[in-house]
């Protein structure tokens, strides 16, 4: 049971939270999407219900990518995370297509829905709960991505760095920014339809709704296709990794290099040059130090990496702060 309890606290926070937080939203504003009529409740139910079927899947998923590798699975399990994801972009979609549907009928068939201050109550907990959510997927991706940005600078930091993000922490973000933009336009069909004769809007918020559920599913689901595929890591991990290389002593350049990301982990393979008239074992040593020096950086899972004798010939520009003199 500890080692159970042990494998849950490597699962992603922020899908955790997110789980939690939507199942709550889900079944109060499926009570009130009931008893009040109201389209856009109706809509913004199904977003929460999408997003905490999603987030708890996408949770187990972060959980199993932790595994480490077996002999079966030398590189890891790191994709399963990507795997979760594709599930997840299906069930968004499908949710997307129901709430388009729906906002069609409310169009054709305007519903007078009523008990104006349970909807307002329920959506303005939403935005509330939402918000926090994306709030903290936010300080997820510049924790994840080791952006420094305090305050209000981790929303551009969050927004300029989630491509580098893991791929749990990319999906919470995206759909709820979804999630409390539809609470919001949920929120403003229901003041409006409650005050005015346009009971048109309720359908049309509905309609926007599972638009931008489709914008999220295309979004997440690229993403992580190209994650299954197999992608280069970032510039930014790749000038990391040159940079830990070039700060041995013994290394004079870098032949070539190699960094596949899996999930949220990187898979290093190296070839570094050394200086001239080193005996193998000692090179063997300098090979280790440098491996060893990588595998200390958390996102790097694994390092294959071969040696040199320095060919003369510059390969690799070094970082600036590293010039050698």
């Amino acid at each position: 049971m500890s080692s159970f309890w042990a494998a849950l606290k490597k699962g992603n926070t922020s899908s955790a939270t997110a789980a939690l937080g939507n199942t709550g939203l889900a079944i109060v504003k499926g009570f009130a999407a009931a008893y009040s009529g109201s389209g856009a409740m109706f809509a913004s139910a199904m977003h929460s219900i999408a997003d905490a079927v999603n987030q708890g899947f996408v949770f187990f998923g972060s959980v199993l990518a932790e595994k480490k590798p077996t002999p079966r699975f030398p590189t890891g399990f790191g994709r399963v995370i990507n795997l979760f994801c594709m599930v997840a972009v299906i069930v968004v979609t499908i949710m997307a297509y129901e709430t388009i549907m729906e906002g069609i009928h409310l169009i054709k068939e305007p519903a007078a829905s009523s008990h104006f201050w349970i909807n307002f109550i329920i959506l303005f907990l939403a935005i509330v709960v939402d918000g926090y959510v994306l709030v903290k997927a936010m300080n997820e991706i510049v924790h994840e991505t080791r952006v420094e940005a305090k305050g209000w600078g981790v929303i551009p930091a969050a927004f300029r760095n989630v491509g580098r993000a893991a791929p749990p922490t990319r999906l919470v973000f995206y759909e709820d920014i979804v999630a409390t933009t539809g609470a919001l336009l949920a929120l403003i069909a229901v003041i409006v339809t409650a005050f005015s004769s346009f009971a048109l809007l309720d359908g049309i918020a509905t309609i926007l709704i599972g638009i931008l559920m489709i914008g999220v599913a295309f979004k997440v689901g690229y993403d992580n296709m190209v994650g299954l595929i197999g992608v280069a890591a970032p510039k930014e991990i790749e000038d990391r990794v040159a940079r830990i290389i070039f700060e041995d002593p013994d290394v004079t350049d870098i032949n070539r290099l190699r960094i596949v990301q899996e999930g949220r982990f990187y898979h290093v393979e190296c070839y570094v040059e050394l200086r001239e008239g080193l005996t193998l074992a000692v090179a063997d040593d300098i090979k280790y130090r440098v491996r060893d020096s990588l595998l200390t950086d958390p996102d790097i899972s694994d390092v294959t990496m071969g040696i040199l004798e320095d060919n003369g010939i510059s390969d690799w520009r070094r970082p600036e702060n590293l010039e050698a003199t």
